[in-house]
């Protein structure tokens, strides 16, 4: 019910779900084509992902590589994924928490808490 006792007007409920659900597709749409990046071991190897959290690109500095030593450079890639979706995900939040939010949940988008 609405205050003062008054029904609430389902078409206006229903345009109103509707924008948001219009609006919560384009900030996916938009995190899709957004990239950040996840760095570790100073720099020395990089991991690019897009805002819905997909490897896009992992660039490794030649001082990273040493043949006898290969579980270090994959304990370095591991993290800069790691960072790479940590940001991803953070993204995510400010994109489409809000949007979420107004639909009563976390409208099905992985990784928000919400």
């Amino acid at each position: 019910m609405i205050p003062g006792g008054g029904q609430p007007n389902m078409q206006q409920l229903l345009q109103q779900a509707q924008k948001m659900q219009q609006d919560l597709a384009k900030a996916q749409e938009e995190l899709a084509q957004t990239e950040v990046e996840g760095r570790s071991g100073g720099g020395l190897v990089q991991a690019t992902v897009n805002g819905a959290g997909e490897l896009r690109g992992l660039r490794i500095d030649p001082k990273a590589v040493d043949p006898e030593d290969t579980e270090t450079l994959a304990d370095l890639i591991v993290a800069a994924v790691q960072a790479a979706n940590e940001n991803a995900q953070t993204l995510q939040q400010q994109k489409l928490g809000p949007l979420a939010q107004g639909l009563g949940g976390g409208g099905g988008v992985p990784g928000l808490p919400f």
